[in-house]
Order: C-alpha cells, then sequence, then structure tokens
C-alpha cells in the first residue's frame, strides 16, 4: 500500500512538474508560474501578506530590459570612473564625512568598516539616495525569479521579498531599482532580510533610512569577512570582501580607489 501511494505520488509529481514550465524568456506563462511559486513561497514559511504580494505581481518589461542591457560593467576602469563620475561622489563623500564624523566613526567602531567604503558604496548605488529606483520591487524580483536567465539566483530573493511584505519592511508597492534592489545602497531583498540591522532603533528595518542602510552595509561587509584596520585595495585583505559586493571587476576597482579618496 505504501509503495503503490510513493508511486502514485511520483507519477503525480512528474505529471504537474510537466505542465508546470519552470521559467520562461517572455511574459507568457508567468502569470500561472505565480501560482507554482506560491506553493513554494507556502512551503518556504511565506504568509498571507507576501503571497497576496505575489498574486498582485506583474511581469516587469522594464526589468529584462534593464537586465539584458548591462553594458557599463565592460568598459574599462577609466571609462567606468568617468561615465559614474567617481571624482563627484570621492568629493562629495569626503564633504558628507566632515558633516557627520560621529556617526561613520560610530560604524566603523561597531562593524570595523571604515567611512570610505560605505560612501563610495552609497554614492555609486544611488548617487546618496538620490535616486532609489522606480521599479515595484516584488514584480521585478518576481520576473528575474521566472526568467529562465537566472532564476536560481533571483528565487531566493523571491523568497526574502515575500518575507519582508509578511514583516512590514516593505509593502507590495515599495519601489526599488530595475533589479529589486532596495534603499539607499540597493540591497537585493534576500540579503536584506538576512542582514537587515535596526540602525536608528525604530523597531523596524527600513533601507530607506539612512541609518538602517549604512549600518547594514556595514552589517554585510562584516559577515562576508571584512577584517577591522586591514587594507582594501587590490592585493590587500579586505579587496576580496568587496568582490562580494558586486561581481563586476571594473566596479570592486572603482569602490576602492574612490573609498581611499575618501578617507585620505
Amino acid at each position: 500500500m505504501l509503495l503503490r501511494c510513493l508511486l502514485a505520488a511520483a507519477i503525480l509529481g512528474l505529471a504537474q512538474t510537466a505542465h508546470a514550465a519552470p521559467c520562461g524568456n517572455t511574459s507568457s506563462g508567468f502569470e500561472d508560474w505565480k501560482g507554482v511559486m506560491a506553493k513554494e513561497a507556502k512551503v518556504e514559511g511565506v504568509g498571507a501578506k507576501g503571497l497576496k504580494a505575489l498574486a498582485g505581481a506583474s511581469y516587469s518589461k522594464a526589468t529584462i530590459a534593464a537586465d539584458r542591457n548591462q553594458k557599463s560593467f565592460k568598459y574599462t576602469l577609466e571609462k567606468f570612473m568617468e561615465v559614474r563620475g567617481a571624482a563627484a561622489i570621492a568629493s562629495q563623500g569626503r564633504k558628507r564625512l566632515a558633516k557627520n564624523p560621529d556617526f561613520y566613526a560610530g560604524l566603523e567602531r561597531q562593524y570595523g568598516v571604515p567611512p570610505g567604503i560605505l560612501l563610495a558604496i552609497h554614492g555609486m548605488e544611488t548617487g546618496f539616495g538620490g535616486f532609489m529606483g522606480d521599479t515595484n520591487v516584488v514584480s521585478a524580483i518576481a520576473t528575474l525569479a521566472w526568467d529562465c536567465r537566472r532564476s536560481d539566483f533571483f528565487t531566493p530573493h523571491l523568497i526574502g521579498a515575500l518575507k519582508l511584505v509578511d514583516q512590514g519592511s516593505i509593502s507590495s508597492a515599495t519601489v526599488g531599482a530595475k533589479h529589486g534592489e532596495l534603499g539607499h545602497t540597493q540591497f537585493l531583498p534576500g540579503n536584506a532580510l538576512t542582514y537587515g540591522i535596526d540602525g536608528n532603533g525604530d523597531g523596524r528595518v527600513d533601507l530607506t533610512d539612512l541609518a538602517d542602510a549604512m549600518a547594514t552595509t556595514a552589517n554585510y561587509l562584516r559577515k562576508k569577512g571584512w577584517k577591522p584596520g586591514k587594507g582594501y585595495q587590490q592585493g590587500e585583505a579586505n579587496f576580496a570582501v568587496i568582490k562580494e559586493w558586486n561581481a563586476a571587476s571594473v566596479y570592486q576597482q572603482a569602490i576602492a580607489l574612490i573609498a581611499a579618496d575618501i578617507d585620505r
């Protein structure tokens, strides 16, 4: 009896798999996939609010266009620094540090990450909070989890986004960057869930709040292996941790150089 039940369950599972495409390259099938994804999300502990947010997600053509048109990381370092305004970021970073030195000193005492790194990331990601995105976060992440190019990478971040909705850290209407990144330093939702810090003590993690975002960024780097007091240029101990922030080599080098300019 048990064997027959197991065989029947296996056959049913195969049939369901055959009828439910695990990913796609266009919007076709996205709505059906959301139902399949909802079952997986529920197993992963996503609650009613998160499941409702998933049900309301739309296929984001803007996200797909951005994901398939990433040109800047193909630039030389010099071109990348020019295009991203590295000199201006360093200049503004120094002014921000001079204006609020105790804030950044406190973060360095707690996490070991120097101000230049945090300010370089902040400037590079959102122009110091000037533009944190205009794309619905849940829709963007759901679209990337559905898309066949990197569904395995983005599916955990979709689960993270839905759990953030459950927690009240974001809502189904929250906007972020084209790939669903959140806040001042553009955290993917799964990382926001794992490394998020309530920096201002109000009882919730809100990455559009500067204190929360900076503390979360410092915490992420420390948890990824940042060694307090060690260098962060290429060949030095902490450069490998900058790689954990972004996989593009020109981005890593730019962050290190801008940070050194701020910390000088």
